[in-house]
């Protein structure tokens, strides 16, 4: 790999001596030497930004403004929101997303050689490495063949997938696939694939090393900000620009600093931890933003820890959530087997650029918020928003809570009594409700837990949370404890390390005896992969309305994301995923109530199974090894021998194949001319959904299981797709017809044009409730264009790509919301689509908006600048009208070439061709 570095006026090339060897690289320090203003001050993670710039500067893409504008930031109290071109030094996919970025680098291959190009030129620039973690399925579990039954189901159901991306591996330079069965993306990442400070040669030979940088196709890829790398989640349209050289477009951001101090108490978890920091930083709003976490009480927070608040970057709302580098970092470089002049030269390199968080570490923030680590009590978060933090000690009594919110219930009656005037009932009225399983001994009822799953990155690469699990589990099995019998266990790990030290330290036996057998290595449960339930357990929660729950140790519990069947998802710290597998109920106060009883009748609580903090620190010294790191990852592209059986054709281009169901060649680059057009008003736009608050991706684009019923389930049957293999959205992502079909179709959605009604629903152009993409497709085909509203944090969640493409796909011109999550509006941006937010108060409710509008924005057309606000008239059924003000959110000017061009991959798509 060569790297093309700029021209260096500033001054700032240097050279490094790290064990007599020497190496170039940009110097921080040398360029406030020379004038261009003071930068000692800057947090760690802008600096990381900062050196980007010093080593792209060229006078053009990168000036001296550029960097001088980092200095101002400072003495401007943390704000200088300039435009910027950043450039991340590697790309991270997951099978999700990076299968159709594949497509798309596939469809553009054939679109440069249409234009009259190289297909050669479509080739990522940068390292692209994409882990196949999002595909394994629980459809077994609670047994030893759990394992290997998922696995093959896994390749049965994912054979095209895995055969195009072998293709990719041949074809693209610079693309390495990790198979399936390894881990998941950000784990690997953070075990193995990152390495802090990254070396490289430049164009004209000499080695140079620069802080390791990322972009992902995944909002978690921020959990590497614990090791100090600023990585953070985008769409795959623009990963994919990242990997064409374009740089991102960005602005610098402000930084809020999160001082931590004192020390984490016994009974506590790095897990409720990080479920208090995304409810602090909620509240503090940091969209847009980046967090720094400093303060003494890094001293007392292992990188395991770091991570898993890293890692939820997203849930708070920020770009990243960045741990500078110290001692730490280097502990776990070693521990994870990286080489030890890699960890010389990071500890050089930091101290020399200014990179080291010393005792003396006290940089400029745009706001700072404060946590003592030693008031966190045990916690968990639901039941639909990360955010949602609850107390252990409350989780029954809310839960309730939850229950009388759904059933319409208030506290000390009905809702009919509490409104009457008379007296109040002399009984209050529980609203929860209980139903018979056919043919078992036991009944369910609203809280019964029916899924408690050891999942996700955020807690499986915490190697603390892992032996706290393990050990809860010996402590219940040597009371003679299970699972209880309507609970579906199971136990994912991240990556194969976490299967080494749980059977080095001999909790492996000990999970499986209360029904926590290995079921695979992905995400599985947190992206909705949780498999189906007993059939006879989803038919009594379905026929009765029963809300289920489930505890995960994830980091995502949105509507409808986790099972169809469940209504009410907790995140939960893994010793906790655990003990509430042994209660299997959510109205027990775990706190202070039995848990369960032994097989003699004695009660258990959480208190008798709960380990201490030094038994746990005694296990995790004793088995998590440099050595263990070192072989799970000795051969970590090899794979298994059905990864190596899968045969692929050696082309340049893809022979798309008709009859697939998973892989289709997207209609982006069809006709599609050599020259960009202008952006035009909207005019004449429908309403195709209105929407509330809080509106995520997986609301638009959902990424689990779907339906006969439903447009995609329609379209598979179709092709002679049995139900039992139509598998999930997130694996036919590949297909464009699943996906444009499956866009605002997620199971709890819900469009306020039709009422009470959940699912993917609207009006159609006769005003009768039809499916969206039926919708959609009829207005196309009137060549009417649609707009959808929004709330407030419109495109929250998952770096979702599929979100803005499926909304361009059915002819959705401009979304207009109160505020927009950082991703999806990029994402959007980059599909062609043009978001709008209200100004001056407006909103969908104070404009009486009911669907049946007629919209037609102007001021688009011409010299459009950046951020503008332009004028949007509103047009009634009866048809009074309203113009009102909204801004538009093409942030940059670059961002505003993306949208005349039809998207970032038709910008660099025409680009190319010119070169060629």
């Amino acid at each position: 790999m060569t790297i093309t570095v700029g021209q260096d006026s500033a001054g700032a090339r240097k050279t490094l001596t790290v064990a007599e060897k020497s190496i170039a690289y940009y110097s921080i320090p040398a360029a406030q030497a020379a004038g261009l203003g003071q930068f000692d001050k800057l947090p760690a993670a802008l600096k990381v930004v900062l050196e980007n710039m010093l080593r792209f500067e060229d006078g053009k893409t990168v000036t001296t403004d550029d960097i001088r504008a980092f200095a101002e930031w400072a003495t401007n109290g943390g704000k200088n929101p300039r435009e910027i071109a950043y450039r991340p030094a590697r790309v991270l996919m997951q099978d999700f997303t990076g299968v159709p970025a594949v497509v798309d680098l596939a469809a553009m291959r054939d679109g440069i050689k249409a234009l009259g190009g190289d297909a050669q030129k479509i080739n990522p620039l940068n390292p692209v490495d994409l882990v196949i973690d999002h595909s394994v399925m629980i459809d077994e579990f609670g047994n030893p063949r759990a394992f290997q039954m998922n696995v093959d189901r896994e390749y049965e159901r994912n054979i095209e997938r895995y055969t195009f991306l072998k293709w990719g591996q041949k074809a693209f330079n610079n693309f390495r696939v990790v198979p399936p069965g390894t881990g998941i993306c950000h784990q690997v990442n953070l075990e193995y694939l990152a390495q802090t400070v990254w070396t490289d040669t430049d164009q004209n030979g000499a080695d140079v090393a620069y802080p390791d940088t990322l972009v992902g196709t995944d909002s978690h890829t921020t959990m590497v900000n614990g090791l100090a790398v600023l990585g953070w989640g985008v769409g795959g349209i623009e990963a994919e620009a990242a990997m064409l050289g374009q740089p991102v477009s960005m602005l610098i951001p402000e930084v809020v600093g999160f001082k931590l101090t004192g020390a984490m108490v016994e009974g506590t978890t790095a897990t409720d931890l990080v479920l208090k920091v995304v409810q602090m930083l909620r509240a503090h709003g940091v969209v847009g933003k980046f967090v720094e976490f400093y303060g003494e009480g890094l001293d007392n927070l292992p990188l395991a820890d770091r991570a898993t608040i890293a890692n939820m970057a997203p849930e708070y709302g920020a770009t990243c959530g960045f741990f500078p580098i110290d001692g730490e970092t280097l502990r776990y470089l070693r521990q994870t087997g990286r080489d030890e002049d890699r960890v010389a030269l990071v500890e050089a390199y930091a101290r020399e650029n200014g990179f080291w968080r010393g005792a003396d570490y006290d940089p400029v923030y745009t706001s700072t918020l404060e946590l003592d680590m030693g008031s966190v009590v045990p916690a968990i978060s639901g039941p639909k928003r990360p955010q949602d933090h609850v107390a252990l000690t409350q989780a029954a009594e809310k839960f309730l809570d939850v229950v009388s919110e759904y059933r319409g219930v208030a506290a000390g009656g009905d809702a009919a009594d509490m409104a009457d005037e008379g007296p109040a009932p002399t009984a209050p009225t529980d609203p929860r409700k209980t139903a018979a399983v056919a043919g078992e001994d036991y009944a369910l009822r609203d809280g019964s837990v029916v899924i408690a799953s050891i999942t996700s990155c955020t807690n499986t690469s915490n190697p603390y949370v892992m032996i706290g699990a393990g050990l809860v589990a010996r402590k219940a099995r040597a009371l003679g404890l299970t699972r209880k019998p309507w609970v579906k266990t199971s136990l994912a790990p991240g990556s194969q390390v976490v299967s080494a030290y749980l059977e080095a330290a001999e909790l492996q036996d000990d999970l499986d005896a209360i029904g926590f057998n290995l079921v695979g290595y992905g995400c599985t449960t947190c992206i909705g992969n949780s498999g189906p339930l007993q059939e006879e357990i989803s038919k009594a929660i379905n026929d009765n309305d029963l809300i289920a729950t489930s505890v995960l140790s994830g980091n995502r519990n949105f509507e409808g994301r986790i099972s169809p069947d469940v209504r009410a998802n907790y995140l939960a710290s893994p010793p906790l995923v655990v003990a509430y597998a042994l209660a299997g109920d959510m109205n027990i106060d775990i706190t202070k109530d039995p848990i369960a009883q032994t097989p003699e009748g004695k009660d258990v609580y959480l208190k008798d199974i709960w380990p201490t903090q030094k038994e746990v620190a005694d296990l995790v010294e004793a088995t998590v090894t440099r050595e263990a790191f070192q072989s799970k990852y000795a051969d970590v592209f090899k794979g298994d021998e059905k990864w190596q059986g899968v045969e692929t054709t050696d082309s340049e281009t893809y022979d798309w194949p008709a009859s697939s169901t998973y892989i289709q060649n997207p209609p982006y680059f069809r006709d599609m001319g050599a020259e960009a057009g202008t952006i035009a008003d909207v005019k004449g736009a429908r309403i195709l959904a209105l929407l509330g608050d809080m509106v995520t991706t997986d609301h638009i684009s959902p990424a689990g299981s779907f339906k006969a019923s439903t447009p995609a389930g329609r379209y598979l049957e179709e092709r002679q797709v049995p139900v039992r293999e139509f598998n999930s959205y997130g694996s036919r992502r590949g297909n464009h017809e699943v996906m444009m079909r499956g866009t605002f179709a997620n199971i709890r959605i819900r469009n306020a044009m039709l009422d009470g009604v959940e699912g993917g629903y609207t009006k159609g152009p006769d005003g009768n409730q039809t499916a969206i993409f039926d919708a959609a497709m009829a207005y196309q085909e009137d060549g009417t264009p649609l707009v959808v509203i929004g709330g407030k944090e419109y495109g929250a969640g998952s770096s979702r790509d599929w979100a803005a493409k499926g909304t361009n796909l059915l002819g959705v011109k401009a979304v207009i919301a109160e505020s927009f999550e950082r991703i999806h509006r990029s994402n959007l941006v980059g599909m062609g689509v043009i978001p709008f937010e209200f100004t001056g108060g407006d909103t969908r409710a104070s404009l009486g908006l009911n669907g049946d509008e007629i919209i037609n924005i102007s001021g688009l057309e011409g010299d459009l600048k950046p951020l503008s606000e332009v004028p949007c008239t509103i047009t009634y059924a009866d048809g009074t009208e309203k113009t009102i003000t909204l801004k538009c959110r093409i942030d940059t000017g670059i961002e505003k070439e993306y949208v005349e061009h039809g998207g970032v991959l038709h910008y660099v798509l025409r680009n190319l061709a010119k070169a060629a």
